[in-house]
C-alpha cells in the first residue's frame, strides 16, 4: 500500500509543480476549457503515472481513475477560481487531488485507518502542542504585549506585511519545538541570531529605547513560551 501511495504522489507532485510552466498556468487560467496546456496537463499526469507504476497495465483502471479526476478537479477549479479565492482553492485542489490517491489506492491495495493509534495519546499531545504554539500562544502574546503600547509611524505601517508579526511569531515557535525535539539548541540560538540580524537594521534606524526594547520581550516571550511547551511535551511523551 505505502509503495503504490508513494508512486502516485511522487507522479502528483512532478506533474503539477515540475512539469508545469508558469506559461501553462496562465494560459489554462485564461483560456479554462479552451486552453490546449490543461489537456497537455492531464495526458503529462497520465503519462507520469504509467511510467512510476512500471507499465503494468493490470492498473489501467487506476490511472484512467486518477488522470481523468484530475482534469475535472482542474477544470472545476479554473472555473472558480478569482483573486479573493485562489489561495485557498489552491489547499482545496490539492487536498482534493490527494483524497482521489487516497480513493485509488484503496481500491486496489485496501488498507483501514487505526483510529485508536490516530487518538493515541502520543498524537493528542503533539496536536495539544501545535495548537498552543499557534493559536494559544498568539493570543497569550498580546495579552501580555499589550501592557506596553509603542506608537505606530504611519508611513512607516505602510512598509509592513498585515499580521505579518504574528505569522513570523508562529514560525519561530514552530521552529523552536521542532529543534527540541530534535535536540539541536543550538540551532535555536542560530534562529535567535538570524531575527537579530534582520531586526538590527530596524532599530538601528529607529533609536528608539521604548522599541527595541518591546522587541526583545516580544522575542524573548516567543522563544520562552516555545520552550515551555516543548519541554513540557517531552516530560509528558515519555
Amino acid at each position: 500500500m505505502m509503495s503504490l501511495i508513494l508512486k502516485l504522489l511522487l507522479a502528483h507532485t512532478l506533474g503539477d509543480f515540475v512539469l508545469q510552466p508558469d506559461k501553462w498556468v496562465t494560459h489554462k487560467r485564461a483560456n479554462k476549457a479552451g486552453s490546449q496546456y490543461l489537456y497537455w496537463h492531464t495526458l503529462i499526469h497520465a503519462i507520469l503515472i504509467t511510467v512510476v507504476l512500471g507499465f503494468q497495465m493490470e492498473y489501467w483502471s487506476l490511472i484512467l481513475l486518477v488522470s481523468i479526476s484530475h482534469y475535472l478537479i482542474d477544470l472545476v477549479k479554473l472555473y472558480l477560481e478569482n483573486d479573493r479565492n485562489r489561495q485557498w482553492l489552491f489547499a482545496t485542489d490539492q487536498l482534493a487531488h490527494l483524497l482521489v490517491i487516497a480513493l485509488a489506492t484503496f481500491i486496489y491495495e485496501p488498507y483501514y485507518i487505526d483510529w485508536q493509534q490516530l487518538f493515541s495519546k502520543e498524537m493528542l499531545l503533539l496536536a495539544l502542542a501545535i495548537i498552543s504554539l499557534t493559536s494559544v500562544s498568539a493570543v497569550l502574546m498580546r495579552m501580555l504585549m499589550s501592557t506596553w503600547e509603542i506608537a505606530e509611524d504611519n508611513n512607516k505601517a505602510d512598509y509592513s506585511l498585515p499580521k505579518a508579526g504574528k505569522y513570523i511569531g508562529i514560525l519561530e515557535r514552530l521552529f523552536v519545538f521542532g529543534f527540541i525535539l530534535l535536540n539541536q539548541w543550538q540551532a535555536i540560538g542560530l534562529l535567535i541570531a538570524a531575527k537579530s540580524v534582520f531586526r538590527f537594521s530596524d532599530l538601528s534606524r529607529a533609536k528608539d529605547r521604548k522599541l527595541t526594547e518591546y522587541i526583545l520581550i516580544g522575542t524573548l516571550l516567543s522563544f520562552g513560551l516555545a520552550i515551555v511547551i516543548g519541554l513540557s511535551y517531552q516530560y509528558l511523551i515519555s
